[in-house]
């Protein structure tokens, strides 16, 4: 059965470069600014590829994993041109990895949707190696305005949102969850993306 994810996946960049196209070109290259040309790295709920792109040209290795086929299809579409690309299919919650494998890891716009987002930010952490950076990035509501209409058509359609952020309730989510040392960037745009950035200790 075809999920929301995969449905959508055929017409997905268009959607956001119609609506959000400054934001959604930016966050790539910003969270490929974390990456060191040395790096492994993992990304989780990669998408069609938007940030997966970045990571290439930044890094050593890129294992690009998504729970939809649909996502990865695309995915591999846009990164045809690197051969340092990996993908695979993986639930971000229960990650088939050893622990401390990457140098950076990334999970872009995936929190908001997890019924358990802790448990995937454990896992993140856990395959993460010590001094490396875990990479969040999630689109914030700084104004009610357009990410929460969005997030109200694409929950309609099937998108399940479990939450919606504005800056200061994305930085009480990490402490909340015991997340000290974490820095906090913002792409800014019609619906601005927060980056949250875990360093490993």
């Amino acid at each position: 059965m075809m999920s929301f994810w995969d449905i959508v996946s055929v017409g997905y960049d268009l959607v956001e470069r119609l609506i959000n196209r400054k934001v959604y070109n930016n966050t790539g290259k910003r969270v490929a600014q974390e990456v060191c040309p040395s790096d492994d790295v993992l990304e989780c709920a990669c998408g069609t590829g938007s940030i997966t792109v970045h990571l290439a040209a930044a890094g050593r290795t890129v294992r690009a994993t998504d729970f939809s086929v649909g996502m990865l299809r695309k995915c591999r579409k846009n990164t045809r041109q690197f051969d340092n690309v990996r993908l695979c299919r993986a639930d971000i919650t229960a990650l088939r990895c050893r622990d401390e494998v990457f140098d950076k890891v990334v999970a872009g716009n995936v929190i908001h949707l997890l019924d358990e987002p802790y448990k995937a930010l454990d896992e993140l952490m856990r395959v993460c190696k010590k001094g490396g950076k875990v990479i969040i990035p999630t689109y914030i509501n700084l104004s009610g305005g357009s990410i929460g209409f969005l997030a109200k058509v694409f929950d309609v359609l099937g998108a399940d949102f479990k939450r919606q952020f504005d800056i200061e309730s994305y930085k009480r989510f990490f402490a909340d969850g015991g997340y000290r040392d974490v820095q906090f960037d913002v792409v800014s745009g019609r619906m601005p993306c927060a980056i949250a950035v875990i360093t490993k200790e």
